[in-house]
């Protein structure tokens, strides 16, 4: 078992072409024993973006603060505190912060191969 704090787990600048002024943190992952799941957290300050990609497995991402825009192929959409997103394999997709002044923070839920 493990239990822990998001302010406890230290953040690293996400260094992906495209990706703007992103931190991430992994508070949950195969380094703690999970043998499946991994949680990341994404903080992407105002005006920020993640870059905009695929990838071959779904992800699962919650809101916990902020809002902004899901860009994807097929569109865009305004994602706000409370708000689930599944991200399909191979969809390619892009969060942008379009608040600012608040981050936008989101929960990341991928296998823990793709962490």
């Amino acid at each position: 078992m493990k239990i822990t704090n998001l302010e406890k787990t230290p953040a690293t600048r996400m260094n992906m072409k495209g990706a703007i002024n992103v931190t991430r943190q992994i508070p949950i992952s195969s380094r703690d024993g999970s043998p499946s799941f991994a949680f990341r957290v994404f903080t992407i300050e105002p005006g920020g973006n993640t870059p905009f990609h695929q990838h071959h497995y779904e992800h699962l991402n919650y809101v916990i603060q902020g809002s902004g825009k899901l860009k994807t192929a097929s569109g865009e959409y305004t994602v706000t505190r409370g708000d689930f997103m599944l991200v399909q394999p191979n969809e390619t997709h892009q969060y942008v912060n379009t608040d600012t002044s608040t981050s936008l923070v989101i929960i990341c839920g991928v296998p823990v191969e793709y962490e």
